[in-house]
């Protein structure tokens, strides 16, 4: 099969991956219902809409994390 210049193009893109809740809660090794929770409360790691599901970038998730072990996250969690 020939390697087609627009596969390439996204192999190489720089795309975020777009994790689901359950995802996102494996990889914060949180409950589902905790990550609710913190969304609620504005306290999480930063998410979006995506028509009428929530959906997390890897890289924010990473991040929220660094921020949590530095310390400048919440007190207390």
């Amino acid at each position: 099969m020939p390697d087609h210049p627009a596969s390439r193009e996204l192999a190489a893109s720089p795309e975020p991956e777009l994790l689901t809740i359950t995802e996102a809660a494996e990889l914060v090794r949180a409950a589902v219902a905790t990550l609710r929770y913190w969304r609620h409360l504005g306290i999480g790691p930063r998410s979006f809409r995506l028509g009428r599901r929530v959906r997390y970038r890897r890289d924010d998730l990473r991040t929220w994390i660094d921020s949590q072990h530095d310390g400048s996250g919440a007190p207390g969690l």
